[in-house]
C-alpha cells in the first residue's frame, strides 16, 4: 500500500514538472541539454555540447556559433584518421538532416571556444548564439558542468554534492 502511494505521488510529481528550462524548440529544431565543462582560470579553450533534433522534413545546417566569452567559436569534429584522433573545424558547418538527431558531445562533433576571456565556472551559464541555415539565429545558454562532465550540469546535480 505504501509503495503504491509513493509510486502514485512520484508519477504526479513527474507529470507536473515543467520541461527543463534550457531545452529550446526553435522552429522544427529541438536544442536539448546544452552544456560546457568548467575550465581552470587561465584555460585557453573550452568545448560546448548539445543535442539537436530536426523534427522537420527539410535539412538544415548549423553554420556558426558566436560568443562574448572567447575570441573565436568554431564548429568542430573529432574523428579517427588511422590510429590517431584528429580534431578539425567544419568550415561549411554541420548538417542537421531532416528527421534526425545530431549530438554534439565530447569526442565527437562539438563547439570549440578559443581564446577564452574568462573561466567557465561550474553552476553558471554562458550564452552562445547559434546560426542555422534554415531556422535562423537563436541564443542558447550553456550550463557549466564539472570539468569532466559528459552531460548538462542540471542532469548530474545529484552527483555533484547538491
Amino acid at each position: 500500500m505504501i509503495r503504491s502511494i509513493f509510486a502514485a505521488l512520484t508519477l504526479v510529481a513527474l507529470s507536473a514538472a515543467p520541461a527543463m528550462a534550457h531545452d529550446i524548440t526553435f522552429g522544427p529544431l529541438e536544442l536539448n541539454a546544452p552544456f560546457a565543462r568548467a575550465t581552470l582560470p587561465n584555460a585557453p579553450v573550452a568545448g560546448g555540447f548539445l543535442t539537436i533534433v530536426n523534427t522537420g522534413d527539410t535539412d538544415d545546417r548549423l553554420l556558426r556559433a558566436e560568443v562574448t566569452f572567447a575570441s573565436d567559436a568554431q564548429i568542430h569534429e573529432m574523428a579517427m584518421e588511422g590510429d590517431v584522433m584528429k580534431m578539425r573545424q567544419l568550415e561549411d558547418g554541420l548538417a542537421i538532416p531532416a528527421g534526425e538527431t545530431v549530438v554534439l558531445e565530447p569526442g565527437g562533433y562539438h563547439l570549440m571556444f578559443m581564446g577564452l576571456s574568462q573561466a567557465l565556472v561550474e553552476g553558471e551559464t554562458v550564452p552562445v548564439v547559434l546560426t542555422f541555415e534554415q531556422a535562423g539565429t537563436v541564443t542558447v545558454d550553456l550550463h557549466i558542468g564539472a570539468p569532466a562532465a559528459d552531460a548538462s550540469a542540471e542532469d548530474h546535480s545529484a552527483h555533484m554534492g547538491h
